[in-house]
């Protein structure tokens, strides 16, 4: 692994961040700077915290500490995306879309967290 672009997980959460972003755009316009901006950083911290993690490589402890941000930023991503389809039920098959696949990395980001706790080599 050269690279944190190498990354399954990176890959995934960039493809989604990107996926949420567009898709904040379509909330209504006195929404955009509320929910929606909450929903761009928490999607965005997926991403960004994947990235310091990386850097943190060298440290079991840190690398863990970031994993878990990661994970948690996922989980505020879907709880925005719960948030969004009760309230704008037009929005509801996408938001469902995002939020299964927000799932499954999360659901990547949990099992690799239990790798590196199991499996860590310096």
């Amino acid at each position: 692994m050269k690279s944190y672009k190498d990354l399954k997980v990176y890959q995934r959460s960039f493809s989604l961040f990107l996926e949420t972003h567009r898709f904040t755009m379509s909330l209504p316009k006195y929404e955009l700077y509320e929910l929606g901006s909450q929903l761009r950083r928490s999607s965005d911290s997926v991403v960004s915290t994947s990235v310091e993690r990386y850097g943190r490589r060298t440290s079991e402890a840190d690398f863990i500490k970031f994993l878990i941000y990661s994970h948690a930023s996922n989980l505020e991503t879907i709880n925005h995306l719960q948030k969004i389809k009760s309230l704008y039920p037009d929005l509801e098959v996408k938001a469902n879309s995002l939020i299964i696949e927000y799932d499954v990395l999360g659901a990547r980001v949990f099992k690799f967290i239990e790798y590196v706790k199991k499996e860590w080599k310096t």
